[in-house]
C-alpha cells in the first residue's frame, strides 16, 4: 500500500502531458478547493480529477474487487465513491465544472484528447 501513489502516477503524468501539448495551462492539487483536485483550471472555473479504476470503484475490468478481503475492500471502495459524489457535488454548489479521467480511458488518447478539448474549450 505504501508504494500506491495518490500524486503524480503514470496515468496522472501521462493525462498532464497531453492537457500541456493541447495548450492548457493548471495548478496542480489545489488545497484550496474541495476534494484537491488534480488538475485546477482557475480562470476557466474547471477542474480534472484522474481517477484509478480499482481505487474509485469504475465499473471495468481493472476496477474488479479482489477475492481475499471482499468486506474490506468493499467497504473502502464505496467509502471512495461516496467521498467522490459528494465532492463533485460540493464543486459544482460552487460554480466550478469537473471532468473525471478514468485510468481505463488513458488507452485511447484521440478519444481522451477529444474529450479534454471538448471540457476545456467551452
Amino acid at each position: 500500500m505504501r508504494r500506491v501513489r495518490s500524486k503524480n502516477s503514470k496515468v496522472e503524468l501521462l493525462v498532464r502531458r497531453l492537457v500541456h501539448g493541447l495548450g492548457y495551462r493548471y495548478r496542480l492539487h489545489d488545497r484550496k478547493l474541495v476534494g484537491s483536485p488534480d488538475m485546477v483550471f482557475r480562470p476557466r472555473r474547471k477542474v480534472i480529477f484522474i481517477h484509478g479504476c480499482f481505487w474509485h470503484g469504475h465499473a471495468c475490468k481493472l476496477g474488479r474487487m479482489p477475492k481475499s478481503r471482499v468486506g474490506f475492500w468493499s467497504q473502502k471502495i464505496s467509502t471512495n465513491r461516496t467521498r467522490d459524489a459528494k465532492v463533485l457535488e460540493t464543486l459544482n454548489a460552487m460554480g466550478w465544472k469537473a471532468l473525471v479521467v478514468w485510468e481505463c480511458e488513458v488507452g485511447d488518447r484521440d478519444r481522451l484528447e477529444h474529450t479534454v478539448r471538448e471540457f476545456l474549450g467551452a
